[in-house]
């Protein structure tokens, strides 16, 4: 097993939900509209699962001997309530991609304890996108 790899690995899943938990409390805090107040709950309480995603991952981190990171990805502000929840469902679906790839490096680098804490935090981030495309009114 490359602890590198999958340490490097886990500090780049670790920025993006450092910057999904800034991403979405900012939306939190900044909403507004309407059909803000429900949506705004739905901001929050999605930072709070992301909290314990980063949180997951710095434990293994240190756990495999490596420092977690808190530098956070890039964040995307501002625009009405749509434009917050098409930013949300957009970072949600790269995460989805990201950690099937990093599933896939687990699984083949024989490190079968991260395979499985990505594949439970891969089903989290699924449930999130389909909370937006729900919101959203996408069809698939």
């Amino acid at each position: 097993m490359s602890k590198e790899r999958i340490i490097e690995m886990l500090n780049k899943d670790r920025a993006d939900e450092l910057a999904a938990i800034i991403q979405y409390m900012g939306h939190h805090y900044e909403a507004e509209g309407l059909e803000s107040p429900a949506v705004i709950e739905m901001f929050k309480a999605t930072a709070k699962d992301e909290m314990k995603h980063a949180e997951r991952l710095a434990e293994r981190i240190v756990y495999l001997g490596g420092i977690p990171t808190y530098q956070p990805s890039a964040v995307k502000r501002g625009g009405d309530l749509r434009k917050m929840i098409q930013d949300d469902l957009d970072a949600e679906n790269a995460a989805i991609k990201q950690y099937k790839e990093h599933i896939k490096v687990a699984a083949e680098l024989g490190d079968p304890t991260t395979r499985l804490m990505l594949e439970e935090i891969l089903a989290d981030e699924e449930g999130h996108a389909d909370a937006w495309e729900t919101t959203l009114g996408i069809k698939k």
